[in-house]
């Protein structure tokens, strides 16, 4: 159960209920450029600007709430799910997942991830986790259902992007349908990206500074302010 005191906070990047997925209207048309699977690529027949990532991968889409006078969204959080759209905004700019404040800092991007994730492995990281600011710190490692009681705080000097996550589409017995869901992220530049629908933005994290969260706190009060 999470702390009461962290009952009315919900992270920016939070699904919410009756934030439901858009019906897919998904058509596939062949490419000259894409060198994909069946050399299609994937559209939204009413396709609209903000469907696409910066690489021009498209993503999945879910209905938004309202948002409150805070510019946070409304609605009961649904905490296994992150927003597909906030997700992906919060990733590309480096913003809280939590509040959307700047994550960089003095001593680096905090990215939090559970000890499970970090354990045994060697840069290169990847991660689905956007970045969380230094006041949200504690915050998001008690409210985020994939980290652990004390989670690793990994302090980044840089975290490129590096895929996404999705589900990649073909055309069987002529219409659109699921052929694929690669259980790891594709790299941008994939050959299958022309014809996957987005779920989550992936960063890759090559140099870092692993710390826990009390070390974390420590160092960035003895910031000169």
């Amino acid at each position: 159960m999470r702390p009461t005191t962290q009952q009315a906070v919900i992270p920016y990047v939070t699904q919410r209920a009756g934030e439901e997925a858009a019906p897919d209207n998904l058509v596939l048309r062949p490419s000259k450029v894409s060198r994909g699977r069946g050399h299609y690529r994937l559209f939204y027949a009413d396709e609209e600007p903000m469907d696409r990532d910066l690489r021009q991968v498209l993503w999945a889409r879910v209905s938004f709430n309202p948002y409150d006078q805070r510019q946070q969204p409304t609605g009961d959080p649904e905490w296994s799910l992150m927003h597909p759209f906030r997700q992906r905004v919060t990733m590309e700019r480096l913003r809280c997942q939590v509040c959307t404040a700047s994550a960089t800092t003095p001593l680096g991007i905090i990215f939090l991830v559970g000890a499970h994730d970090y354990e045994r492995k060697e840069p290169p990281l990847l991660t689905n986790q956007p970045p969380v600011c230094p006041k949200h710190v504690r915050t998001a490692a008690a409210l985020c259902p994939h980290l652990q009681k004390d989670p690793v705080v990994l302090l980044a000097s840089s975290a490129p992007m590096y895929g996404v996550l999705g589900t990649v589409y073909g055309l069987v017995d002529g219409s659109v349908q699921v052929v694929a869901q690669p259980p790891e992220p594709l790299p941008y530049g994939h050959p299958n990206l022309p014809t996957l629908l987005a779920s989550q933005l992936v960063r890759r994290m090559a140099r870092y500074r692993v710390l826990t969260v009390s070390e974390l706190t420590r160092r960035l009060a003895e910031l000169p302010t």
